[in-house]
């Protein structure tokens, strides 16, 4: 069962989370497998998708916003892009738009920083969106000082650092059975906007700055093996057997992270509305109906011609439904 577990270091402007993605993960791998189309993801971007979510819960778990946070990769490498989905209920799904090879144990440079264009970005689209409300949107390269970034955790990383200020080492990974990630964090300073503001007002050696540097470094020791294989239990105690922790309880069912998608038909046929009447009516006209799959659930939506007619039908001119047909 997919869980997420929270906690904070007793005494400490320090807060943590650790996400163990299974069945939630399995799904959504599942699904893209029976795509006919396209077929199971190769397994550098499946393991970039699992990390991608994992970072996608541990992020949202911290957050007091009601709304999708949605966590994109993309450049000019085989894989175009790559995006997790996370809701405020830990509703999540993912896809990815693969069109070259990606060869074994390609990393993330490989597949979306050839070039070095590649860019990672951070939506937060809040729910019920008000009229002229936009969302909010952080952007930063796949690079660092030194060069390519490796991993996403690096990317992540420097998200946190340069777009909102705050400390955090991020340790991912996925197979195919487990998508799992740990995240510590350092808190925003009582007074402060932000841990920057906490430093221009302390100096290097704020109060707390050499606890957070040891628990990063603890947190930065925990091996992919161990994060994929062992209990969230046994992880905490390994790394921060010394610490005092106060764990919050753990969200799983129908409270923790879950596969869900928010398609329906209801929204494609907006889409093809978008799209405009004669485009609709080309496609028609070639293939006699117009199929819509979804990228991240697979479902796939089937408009023939009657349907593509009252897409553009003014609902007041619609005929009467039929009775024992409402």
């Amino acid at each position: 069962m997919s869980e997420l577990h929270k906690f904070l270091f007793d005494g400490l402007p320090v807060r943590g989370a650790i996400v163990r993605l299974t069945g939630a993960w399995t799904e959504l791998l599942a699904r893209r497998a029976g795509n006919t189309e396209t077929g199971p993801y190769p397994p550098p971007v499946a393991e970039l998708l699992g990390e991608m979510c994992a970072a996608g819960v541990l992020m949202q778990s911290h957050l007091k916003f009601h709304g999708a946070l949605v966590l994109q990769v993309f450049g000019d490498g085989p894989v175009k892009l790559a995006v997790a989905e996370v809701r405020s209920d830990l509703q999540l799904r993912a896809t990815a738009t693969v069109t070259g090879t990606v060869g074994p144990g390609a990393q993330l440079p490989d597949m979306v920083n050839a070039g070095g264009g590649g860019r990672c970005a951070i939506t937060l689209d809040p729910q019920g969106r008000l009229p002229g409300q936009q969302a909010y949107q952080g952007v930063v390269p796949l690079d660092g000082p030194e060069g390519r970034l490796e991993r996403l955790s690096q990317v992540l990383g420097q998200y946190m650092r340069q777009s909102e200020q705050l400390e955090t080492t991020l340790v991912l990974a996925a197979d195919e059975q487990v998508a799992a990630g740990l995240m510590i964090q350092r808190m925003p300073a009582q007074g402060a906007g932000n841990l920057e503001g906490a430093r221009a007002a302390g100096g290097e050696d704020a109060p707390h700055d050499e606890d957070f540097r040891r628990i990063a470094t603890l947190a930065a020791s925990l091996t992919r093996q161990e994060l994929l294989t062992l209990d969230v239990h046994t992880i905490l105690h390994r790394l921060f057997w010394e610490e005092r922790l106060l764990r919050f309880e753990p969200l799983q069912g129908e409270a923790g992270p879950r596969f869900a998608c928010t398609c329906s038909r209801e929204r494609v046929a907006a889409m093809l509305r978008n799209l405009g009447r004669d485009e609709v009516q080309s496609i028609i006209e070639e293939r006699a109906s117009v199929e819509v799959g979804c990228d991240f659930c697979g479902r796939q939506y089937h408009f023939d011609r009657v349907d593509a007619t009252q897409l553009f039908t003014e609902a007041d001119k619609q005929p009467p439904v039929p009775p024992g047909m409402q």
